[in-house]
């Protein structure tokens, strides 16, 4: 058959001795010495010799793809099996997706500097007319290679993310992990065993909002680690004090956050410990909260509401002996010690109440004659600081 003066038989049978010129080792050792030059390969991450075996079937099976003749399905899974191969191990590797295309589209340069030198000035048409199918067949198999390394790229970080948890589920199960195992977590998390920790939980109401602060905190490099759960969620990280430093952002906004907080935990050894600290502080947050519950803000709250779970009235005989008192001298009564425990100050007392330090001292008084209990006594305003919190 000929058409335009080209006859299709011929190119055939001279594009088949084309192919079969071909040195599938040479071709091997021209992309050895190109790829290598290639940041992400010449590293030693990928040893040279694998490089070599996927070169030799890659370009097997592309001269095999380019021969004139349809193609068998032998064939076809022949290419997906090397493409798969080539994706998935560069995938392990941790060559970045570019090198791994930037690489396979040397396939295309070798192959057809190649071809080009064996040609002679009579193959000048049948070349023109062979570029588009070289570059398809090179063009197809590219695409399933980064299919290829884009799915082993998921199930890695499905597996990364299956073990960093399965790690810190560890670390909050219902017994404490042995040394070993706490070694083995801060090596797989990489924590160091003895880092400074913040842990934070919130129930259900305020899960939201935490997830937020890991997310932002995780945009920026920060890392954040989460344990989730029916009720609620832990999130726990390195403390890190740097001005402007991403973990410190996000310890801000969660301080924000109306959920429990523990902020210095010395070790993983003492998170599990922390962690449920920080759920007892969460349990407490209400409706008026407007930030993180520790234990310096909140230890009279979780005090009040441990010792009222056993039925036992905080002060029973207070609220009985206030009962005498007109309702304007309780108030003034409960407002005066209430201030005064708050400040453990006389002078600030008073000048937060816009009266005279003698007047407050009167009402202190008289909060004693009533009730028995001298506010200005540590061990005696204790009852009334945790059952007025």
């Amino acid at each position: 058959m000929q058409k335009h003066g080209f006859n299709i038989e011929d190119s055939s049978a001279r594009w088949t001795a084309l192919l079969d010129g071909l040195s599938v080792e040479r071709l091997t050792a021209l992309f050895l010495e190109r790829v290598l030059q290639l940041n992400d390969y010449h590293d030693g991450a990928l040893p040279a010799s694998e490089i070599r075996r996927t070169a030799t079937v890659s370009f097997s099976a592309l001269i095999e793809s380019l021969r004139p003749r349809d193609d068998s399905p032998r064939l076809v899974a022949e290419r997906h099996d090397i493409a798969l191969d080539v994706g998935v191990s560069r995938a392990r590797a941790g060559v970045p997706v570019e090198s791994l295309m930037t690489a396979i589209r040397l396939d295309f340069t070798i192959l057809w500097s190649e071809l080009m030198n064996l040609a002679d000035a009579s193959d000048a048409e049948l070349l023109v007319r062979r570029a588009e199918t070289v570059w398809e067949v090179v063009d197809s198999y590219a695409s399933q290679a980064q299919a290829a390394y884009i799915l082993e790229r998921q199930r890695m970080a499905q597996e990364a993310t299956s073990l960093r948890q399965g790690y810190v589920a560890a670390l909050f199960g219902p017994v404490s992990a042995p040394p070993e195992m706490l070694a083995r977590i801060a090596r797989g998390l990489g924590v160091g065993e003895d880092a400074i920790l913040m842990v934070a939980a919130a129930a259900a109401d305020n899960t939201a909002a935490l997830h937020l602060a890991v997310a932002a905190a995780s945009r920026r490099g920060a890392d954040l680690f989460t344990h989730p759960l029916p009720d609620g969620l832990v999130v726990f990280w390195v403390c890190d004090e740097r001005s402007g430093s991403a973990v410190r952002d996000a310890a801000e906004q969660v301080r924000g956050i109306p959920c429990g907080l523990v902020e210095r935990v010395h070790g993983l050894a003492g998170l599990r410990l922390a962690a449920q600290t920080a759920r007892a502080l969460a349990a407490l947050a209400g409706p008026g909260d407007r930030g993180a519950l520790t234990m310096r803000n909140a230890w009279a709250r979780l005090a009040r509401h441990r010792l009222a779970e056993t039925g036992i009235p905080m002060v029973p005989d207070v609220d009985a002996a206030l009962q005498g008192c007109g309702p304007v001298e309780r108030e003034r009564l409960q407002e005066a010690v209430s201030t005064y425990l708050a400040t453990g100050s006389i002078a600030r007392s008073a000048e937060q109440l816009f009266c005279h330090r003698n007047t407050l001292m009167n009402r202190l008084r008289r909060f004693t004659e009533l009730t028995g209990i001298d506010v200005m006594v540590p061990e005696q305003a204790a009852r009334l600081v945790v059952a007025w919190s």
